[in-house]
């Protein structure tokens, strides 16, 4: 009758670093392996990446331009620089920029060398000479080809990519190929390959503005940093140096516009004045004939000037009220850059040439927006409403200077009127005198006044100096940046410890297998009696070997005592002892440990049967060298008696009994009454009774065998088992009422990859601790056992 079921308590387990550690020391060489594909990958990628080199140069900007003018400089401002550059990159970056700088450089064909794994581009040098006769401006070949000397007269020509189409020319002999015409004049150099290109001038702006950075220099400074990447390093410095010269040179341009816009203005006007003077004074001096007239009176004459004078005032502010007109009109068209006359840079406000300044500043920030959102993006939108606004106030402020203007003119005009006015005394001969000789005086005054402006706007334009200057030119620097080879291995040797690392865990977490007691311990309450080691020699199908006990003091057969010692607290009541022993599935070493567990009880003079009870497929009697005619199965169905089919080994000392023909029904015999017969009567004939029966998870054969039984053994191998293995004996218990089922770990080994990293702490309580045994691991070099397997650095110990 079984025992009442104590329920019992989970073993408490705790982490234990120094098994985690020898989970990665197990497979060093799996780590030390991907770090040298890792190393052999960086080698690779330094080997066949071209490298890329980076030289720099500083602007500087400036804050105003002088002019000679005393009232045509602009107010100082508070410029946000970080803006203004950002605004400036563009102009920097703009087309006109990069080509009017290829220009400058010898583009128009590139010479290569081709080596083993890289072809390096020669720029500057040129190992050979190629003239070009006709070119097509647009539409030419740009295939790349190689050439190769083959004598002093001759050379070999092919495209790069299709060397069937290979042809043999002398040097000086036109060739004509792809809208192209030229020749080789200088002999190719030996011991080498050589390829070349004709490129346009279109063919290097995507090369210079994708390896153009601009930027700060530090913040808070009107200092731009600008930084040129190419894989050839005077390239880099050449294209730089020459893009900031072309910028310096469109900045000039750009600042003089107004000032030659003033000048082409003046110069209409000039022209108009001068034709009006002459006719003036021809009308004058024939008036002055005609009347015999010599001279005015004092009176007369201080009319006339206070006549010009007026006339004078009004013709400038005409041409300031044009400069009004021409700043209001690039508010309203919504230009990206505002530009101010030299007539009104001394008829600004202060406030109003911030408003300026600021608007030109949102502008430049608009175009960065747009090259990074949507028109109608959020970010956007907010900066051209912050345009809108200081749009308005510039507007307000244009208005009051024209309101102001044109009051000013407004009252010249009745000055002007009130001068002619006074005029109506003098008689009319005389009046017509004044007339004449006031228009005349004031074309002077005006042409005077016109000559003037000339000559200060073109002076003013002589003296506008660049806006920014180059403080640090760019050099070629041979450093490259890229590749970096200790980047390159640091980083190989990163991913390589990491991909080490990462395959030994995706290994682990892949493994669904149980492989030491502890991860048994971790699944299932079910105490484990013994952990048998892996046997050390080749295992046969017929498991022979396991009889003869080969080594005796070897770590194998010590654990299998163990199991055997822990046998007798197992029904310790009973002085005979039925044992089932069983598995989940086939191929886990369940009959293996019965007739070991048999071997070892017979060295100790216990009377031992070995049951072969797997009516299926039972291999047992191939260990005793016996055949399956007869067995179990013949027993149970009545057709042979127990003294008939019994099997004496003598030399081991075992009886056995076969399990005999494949019956058509074994569940059903294992259930009948004559199992249950043969059980006891052996139990009364034998110490131990061992049971081999099928496996539990395959069968339900051994069901009836494991309920009749004192013991029940369930046996786990060691990298076969899965870990649902572990909760079949615990279920088993709660079904049938058992409190007698064991677990023998089979087969475990001393591979660290796969075992736990938990270690169970028996001082705390658990099921398990109510039998000793060991898995026998880190016992090297002990002395004790026959097969250690000893260090390397134990080589003065002798065996």
């Amino acid at each position: 009758m079984t025992e009442p079921i104590q329920e019992k308590k989970a073993v408490s387990q705790s982490i234990d670093f120094y098994k985690i550690f020898k989970v990665f020391l197990s497979r060093w060489y799996w780590i030390a392996g991907t770090v040298a594909i890792a190393l052999c990958g960086a080698w690779l990628y330094l080997w066949y990446t071209p490298p890329v080199y980076q030289t720099s140069a500083s602007l500087k900007l400036e804050e105003s331009n002088p002019t000679l003018g005393t009232t045509a400089q602009m107010p100082m401002q508070n410029y946000n620089y970080t803006d203004k550059i950002q605004a400036e990159s563009f102009t920097i970056r703009s087309n006109e920029v990069i080509m009017n700088a290829l220009r400058k450089l010898d583009y128009k064909i590139s010479y290569f060398l081709k080596g083993y794994a890289l072809t390096t581009e020669l720029y500057p040098k040129v190992p050979f000479v190629i003239e070009i006769i006709r070119q097509d401006s647009v539409n030419f070949d740009r295939t790349l080809y190689t050439v190769k000397a083959v004598d002093d007269q001759h050379f070999s020509l092919h495209p790069a990519q299709n060397e069937d189409i290979k042809n043999t020319y002398q040097y000086g002999q036109v060739i004509k190929l792809g809208n192209m015409e030229f020749k080789v004049k200088t002999k190719i150099p030996a011991g080498g390959t050589y390829q070349f290109k004709f490129n346009g001038l279109e063919d290097f702006i995507g090369r210079a503005m994708g390896g153009l950075n601009i930027g700060e220099a530090a913040r808070f400074t009107n200092v731009m940093s600008l930084s040129q990447t190419d894989g050839n390093a005077v390239f880099a410095a050449d294209i730089l140096n020459a893009i900031m010269q072309e910028y310096v040179k469109y900045d000039v341009i750009q600042r003089r516009r107004s000032a030659r816009q003033t000048v082409d203005f003046i110069n209409n006007q000039l022209g108009f004045i001068n034709t009006e003077a002459g006719k003036s004074g021809n009308t004058l001096a024939n008036y002055k004939t005609q009347n015999k007239m010599v001279d005015m009176g004092s009176a007369t004459s201080m009319t006339v000037g206070k006549l010009a004078d007026f006339e004078k005032q009004k013709t400038e502010l005409n041409i300031k009220l044009l400069g009004i007109k021409q700043l209001e009109e690039q508010i309203n068209n919504n230009r990206s850059k505002v530009e101010i006359g030299v007539d009104l840079e001394g008829e600004l406000s202060t406030g109003l040439g911030a408003l300026v300044t600021q608007l030109n500043t949102l502008l430049a920030n608009r175009e960065v927006k747009l090259n990074q959102f949507n028109a109608d993006s959020q970010p956007v939108k907010q900066i051209e409403q912050q345009i809108a606004n200081v749009k308005s106030g510039i507007r307000s402020s244009i208005q009051a200077m024209r309101r102001n203007n044109e009051q000013t003119i407004r009252y010249i005009d009745n000055q002007i009127a009130g001068v002619n006015q006074s005029m109506s005394t003098i008689p009319v001969k005389e009046q017509n005198f004044v007339k004449l000789q006031t228009n005349f005086e004031v074309n002077n005054k005006v042409r005077s006044f016109l000559s003037e402006k000339k000559l200060e706007a073109e002076m003013n334009a002589a003296a506008i100096v660049p806006g920014v200057s180059i403080v640090n030119p760019a050099y070629p620097s041979y450093f490259s940046i890229s590749p970096n080879s200790g980047k390159a291995y640091s980083t190989a040797i990163m991913l390589g410890l990491a991909a080490g690392f990462g395959l030994i865990l995706l290994v682990r977490f892949l493994n669904p297998y149980i492989y030491d007691k502890e991860t048994v311990e971790g699944l299932t309450h079910t105490p484990i009696i013994g952990v048998i080691r892996k046997f050390p020699d080749f295992i046969d199908q017929d498991s022979r070997q396991a009889l003869s006990l080969a080594k005796p003091k070897s770590v194998f057969a010590e654990s299998v005592r163990s199991v055997r010692t822990n046998l007798s607290f197992l029904a310790s009541h009973k002085q005979s002892k039925i044992i089932c022993v069983t598995s989940e599935i086939s191929g886990e070493g369940k009959s293996f440990v019965t007739v070991n567990l048999a071997s070892t009880l017979a060295l100790i003079e216990k009377k031992v049967i070995l049951v072969a009870a797997d009516l299926r497929k039972s291999k047992l009697h191939k260990a005793f060298g016996h055949n399956n005619k007869s067995g179990l199965s013949s027993i149970l169905s009545g057709q042979a008696t127990l003294e008939e089919v019994l099997i004496n080994d003598q030399m081991h000392h075992i009886d056995f009994i076969p399990s005999g023909p494949v019956p058509p029904n074994p569940s059903e015999l294992l259930h009948t009454a004559a199992m249950k017969d043969l059980l006891k009567k052996l139990e009364q004939q034998y110490d131990y009774v061992l049971v081999d029966t099928a496996p539990v998870g395959l069968v339900s054969d051994a069901i009836p065998l494991i309920r009749s039984s004192d013991v029940n053994l369930f046996v786990i191998r060691s990298g076969v088992s899965q870990q649902r293995a572990a909760a079949i004996p615990e279920r088993l218990s709660r079904e049938y009422g058992l409190n007698n089922m064991a677990i023998v770990l089979n087969a475990f080994g001393d591979d660290a990859l796969y075992s736990n990293y938990y270690t169970t702490d028996y001082s705390r309580g658990g099921g398990n601790s109510t039998y000793y045994y060991s898995d026998y691991s880190g016992y090297s070099g002990s002395g004790y056992y026959d097969d250690e397997n000893r260090k390397w650095w134990m080589f003065w110990k002798k065996k």
